[in-house]
């Protein structure tokens, strides 16, 4: 049993309870066993009590978009939009193999969890015939660092010849990649409420990927009981596309093929209009926002404010990090927070609203709410505590507002199921030097041939 006291807690349950002295207790089973103000009084058995002067205790961070293996190619097409950017990498992405994106995964959920997250996605879909099981890959490093993770088995089958945007050499056949896909669900995915591993199913794009491979994708999904994800209404490049090519809006291709429901979460969502913002809530579609990497790709900016009149679920992503450089999932509160008050004024987003986005807004997207995301009796112990007292937050007296405005805070202890994770900002299972070393490796292993 693990009890954190003499500490403030933002449980982000639905009356969004802030407890500037409280308590958190853990149980041995690996969930919250109370939640509260003041001391937490006498507890039986073996406890370990942890004082919480001068922090802040939230959900753990719930990264809702990430390409891993771009950690290993971060710095490059710097000032391109998104088509240019991909057309740069794709043929750098084409080397690809399994230790390469080991390392980048390694690197990419290290940092990640260090940066508050305790539960991440993955959407990977580049699949290189001689590259080996890159999706193992990934997953034997997000064990390694102790997350919680939602890999994706993504897909491209669209090529350049075909009028898509990848290279031939980075797409698959479509029956192979839907064949590879199903593969992966039996010999991963864990339905049980407390998994550490699920996964998804997710077609890169509608400029990347042919309709039979969408529609097919979604009704085996829905066939094996598990989640949707695909970009969508990124790009005003992308909106260009879709209407050329389908005569329709990227939400409107994405309803004619299936890809609209309560199980169906979206990178992006930036070019959306009031129509595709009411069918997205109409059907419980969520939107994995990525305010960062909008930025950084020239993109523009989601309408988060609309979106969550409208009842979407919205969480939060770092997106690749090849995309956005700095990949810190806790920075991401506050950009997102700006992002909305840039577009809608200095009432568009508070603080508390920010953190709800990070927390159980992203454990919407990826259906996990009913066990992650709030801080509440019976829930998986999946939670940070965020120090706060030092030079760049003290001053603030709530802590809240010091965590969304305030610099990046130091991660004093994260659990993920009750298990830490981090402690006094430093990884437990991994190192830090270690994982650094590796990916560098891998860096200069896939720019070697760079031409």
């Amino acid at each position: 049993m693990i009890i954190i006291e003499n500490v403030a807690v933002a449980t982000v349950d639905a009356n969004d309870t802030y407890h500037p002295d409280g308590h958190v207790v853990v149980g041995d089973d690996g969930r919250i066993v109370a939640v509260g103000s003041g001391h937490a009084g006498r507890y039986q058995g073996s406890v370990r009590r942890v004082d919480g002067a001068g922090c802040l205790v939230t959900p753990g961070l719930v990264n809702t978009h990430h390409h891993l293996y771009q950690w290993v190619t971060r710095g490059l097409a710097l000032d391109e939009t998104l088509f240019g950017w991909l057309t740069t990498l794709y043929p750098i992405w084409g080397r690809l193999d399994a230790g390469i994106v080991g390392a980048a995964a390694g690197a990419g959920l290290g940092w990640l969890a260090l940066a508050g997250c305790t539960t991440s996605m993955d959407h990977h879909y580049v699949f290189p015939r001689d590259g080996g099981d890159v999706l193992e890959a990934e997953i034997e490093a997000a064990r390694q660092i102790g997350v919680r993770f939602h890999p994706t088995r993504g897909s491209m089958d669209l090529s350049q010849k075909d009028g898509g945007l990848p290279p031939d050499n980075v797409v698959e056949d479509t029956d192979e990649a839907l064949a590879a896909t199903e593969a992966a669900i039996d010999r991963w995915h864990d339905p049980s409420p407390g998994a550490m591993l699920q996964i998804a199913v997710a077609p890169c794009s509608p400029f990347s990927v042919t309709q039979k491979l969408m529609s097919e994708a979604a009704v085996l999904a829905r066939r094996k009981g598990v989640r949707l994800h695909t970009h969508l209404a990124e790009t005003d490049d992308e909106e260009a596309f879709c209407q050329e090519r389908f005569g329709c809006t990227p939400v409107e291709y994405a309803e004619r093929l299936g890809w609209l429901g309560d199980d169906v979460w979206l990178a992006h969502g930036v070019h959306l209009d009031d129509s595709a913002i009411t069918k997205l809530g109409a059907t419980g579609t969520g939107v994995a926002h990525c305010p960062s990497s909008n930025a950084r790709l020239g993109a523009g900016s989601a309408r988060v404010r609309e979106l969550l009149d409208h009842r979407v679920p919205v969480g939060l992503g770092v997106d690749g990090a090849a995309s956005q450089e700095v990949s810190h999932l806790g920075a991401e509160l506050r950009q997102a927070l700006y992002t909305a008050r840039l577009r809608g004024g200095p009432t568009a987003l508070t603080a508390a609203e920010a953190l709800r986005l990070g927390t159980i807004g992203g454990a919407r997207c990826l259906g996990r709410d009913a066990d992650l995301g709030s801080l509440e009796p019976g829930k998986l112990a999946d939670l940070v505590m965020w120090r706060l007292d030092g030079l760049g937050h003290d001053g603030i007296d709530d802590k809240r507002a010091a965590l969304v405005f305030g610099p990046p805070a130091p991660v004093e202890l994260s659990l993920v199921g009750g298990n830490p994770i981090v402690e006094r900002a430093q990884l437990v299972h991994a190192d830090a030097e270690t994982l650094t070393r590796e990916a560098r490796r891998a860096h200069r292993r896939i720019l070697s041939d760079r031409t």
